[in-house]
C-alpha cells in the first residue's frame, strides 16, 4: 500500500521508520519530511494544513493511507476532508482534536464524566484573571487555551510570576491561542505519557513513556519540547493504566461520541500519578515527540497493523505484542536551545550509525544542503536505542550520541534518571 505521513520532525521519522519495516508499505511519502527521511522515503513539498491540498495529492498519488503526525492539520480539517474523500486517515476529525486544540474543552469533558484532573477556571479578561490569581495564591499553573506551539504553558512557583504569565498572555502574545486562559491548581506527583488508540469504540493501549521536558540535567532550567523518553515508565503500572482508562480515558471517549463527535486516531494522555491514582494533566491528539521514537522503536512493524486496525475500524479484538525490552531516546539539541540557537552546522558522523532494529538517529530539526546534513531547528536528532533493561539502551543511546560530530549540539546525559534510580 501506500503510505503518506505528514510532518517533518523526529515523530514523523519514526513513524516512517517503523511503517517501512512492515511488508504491507510499497510506497513511502512524507510531507514535508527532514534530512533523516529523505534516507527511506520520497519527501515531498505539501502544505500539510491544506485539507484541498492533501486529498488532490493522495488522489494523485493513490495514496492509501495517511497518517498525520502533527497538531497543525487535525486543527485545520484534514483528516475530516480525507475521510469524506474515502481515503483512510489515521487522526480525530477536527471536533475530536478538540481535546488538544482547546484546554477549556478537555476540562468540560472532564467535568461532564468527573475524569480526575486539576481544579481549574477560564477566563478571557485579564482583570478577572489577575484576581483569581490573587485569590488562589500559587502555585499555579497557566495554559494558553488553544494551541501555541507547545508553548502556551507556565508553571508559576509564585503569584508574581502567574500574573506575568496572565498578562503575556492575554496581552497578545500567542494570538488567537491566546484569547482566554486557563488557571488551574498544580497538581503533584510523577508526571507520565500513556498512548492509546480509539476507533470511536473500542480502545487499545499502546505503550507507555516518561519525557524530559527541561533542558537541564536533574530537570532544571527551562521548558522545551522535551530532551528525552524512555519506554515503558515503570510509574505507569498495570493497574495505574488500567485506572486510568476507567476512570478518565473510557469515560471522556463515551462522552465524545454522545456528543456526535466520536475519537478516532491516537490519544496521547498526559497523567499525574501520586500514591498510584492518575490524574489527567493533558490530552494530546497524536502521538508525543519524542515519546514516538522510543514507542516506535518499541513496537517495530505491527505499528502500521496496529495503526491501520484503528482507522479502519477494528480495534475489538486487536492486541499489542510486546518484547520484554526498554527504549530510550536523547534528544541532540542546537546549543541556546530553547532560546536563541544557530542553524546550518554540519553535522557528520551519521554514517553507519544506528540504522537497526535496536539503534537508530532519527533526524527532526535537519535539512540537506549540498549533500550534507546540517542543523535546521531547536531540537535536530532524537539518538534512539533500545535494551533489555533501561541501563543498557541508555549505553548503547549515548554511545551513538558520542560518535556524531556536532560541535554545536548540546545533550542531557541523566534521561531515564528516575528510573534507573528506582524513582518511577
Amino acid at each position: 500500500m501506500n503510505i503518506l505521513i505528514l510532518g517533518g520532525g523526529g515523530r514523523e521519522h519514526a513513524l516512517a521508520w517503523a511503517a517501512l519495516q512492515n511488508p504491507k508499505c510499497d510506497r513511502l511519502i512524507v510531507a514535508p519530511g527532514n534530512a533523516g527521511t529523505a534516507a527511506i522515503a520520497e519527501n515531498v513539498r505539501l502544505d500539510m494544513a491544506d485539507p484541498v491540498a492533501v486529498v488532490n495529492f493522495c488522489a494523485e498519488t493513490a495514496v492509501d493511507f495517511v497518517v498525520i503526525g502533527p497538531e497543525g492539520p487535525l486543527e485545520a480539517g484534514v483528516a475530516d476532508a480525507l475521510r469524506q474523500a474515502g481515503v483512510l486517515v489515521l487522526g480525530p476529525d477536527r471536533a475530536a482534536a478538540r481535546l488538544e486544540t482547546s484546554k477549556a474543552f478537555t476540562k468540560e469533558i472532564c467535568d461532564a464524566v468527573g475524569a480526575p484532573t486539576a481544579r481549574w477556571a477560564r477566563f478571557d479578561d485579564a482583570e478577572a484573571a489577575r484576581a483569581h490569581v490573587r485569590a488562589s495564591g500559587a502555585p499555579l499553573v497557566v495554559k494558553a487555551d488553544g494551541l501555541a506551539a507547545g508553548k502556551g504553558v507556565v508553571v508559576a512557583a509564585s503569584v508574581d510570576e502567574a500574573l506575568a504569565a496572565v498578562d503575556d498572555m492575554l496581552g497578545g502574545r500567542f494570538g488567537a491561542a491566546g484569547a482566554s486562559v486557563v488557571i488551574e491548581e498544580m497538581l503533584e506527583g510523577e508526571e507520565a505519557s500513556f498512548f492509546v488508540l480509539v476507533d470511536g469504540t473500542d480502545i487499545l493501549p499502546i505503550g507507555t513513556a516518561q519525557d524530559h521536558k527541561r533542558i537541564g540535567e536533574g530537570d532544571t532550567g527551562p521548558n522545551t519540547g522535551g530532551m528525552g523518553a524512555y519506554s515503558p515508565a515503570p510509574v505507569l503500572t498495570d493497574a495505574v493504566a488500567a485506572r486510568a482508562i476507567d476512570t478518565i480515558v473510557r469515560p471522556c471517549m463515551a462522552e465524545m461520541a454522545r456528543r456526535g463527535t466520536p475519537y478516532r486516531g491516537v490519544l496521547y494522555v498526559g497523567l499525574m500519578i501520586a500514591d498510584g491514582a492518575p490524574r489527567l494533566i493533558e490530552f494530546n491528539a497524536r502521538f508525543g515527540d519524542p515519546e514516538a521514537q522510543v514507542l516506535m522503536m518499541r513496537l517495530g512493524a505491527q505499528a502500521l497493523d496496529l495503526m491501520l486496525a484503528c482507522a479502519e475500524g477494528r480495534l475489538h479484538g486487536a492486541r499489542v505484542n510486546w518484547a520484554d525490552d526498554h527504549a530510550i531516546c536523547v534528544v541532540m539539541a542546537a546549543r541556546g536551545y530553547p532560546g536563541d540557537h544557530a542553524a546550518g552546522e554540519a553535522i557528520g558522523g551519521l554514517a553507519g550509525l544506528g540504522g537497526t532494529s535496536s539503534e537508530m538517529v532519527f533526524h527532526a530539526g535537519t535539512a540537506l544542503r549540498d549533500g550534507r546534513v546540517v542543523s535546521a531547528g531547536g531540537r535536530v536528532l532524537g539518538v534512539s536505542a533500545r535494551g533489555g533493561d533501561l541501563s543498557a539502551a541508555a549505553a548503547r543511546a549515548y554511545a551513538m550520541c558520542d560518535a556524531v560530530d556536532w560541535p554545536g549540539g548540546v545533550f542531557r546525559r541523566d534521561i531515564g534518571w528516575r528510573a534507573m534510580a528506582g524513582r518511577g
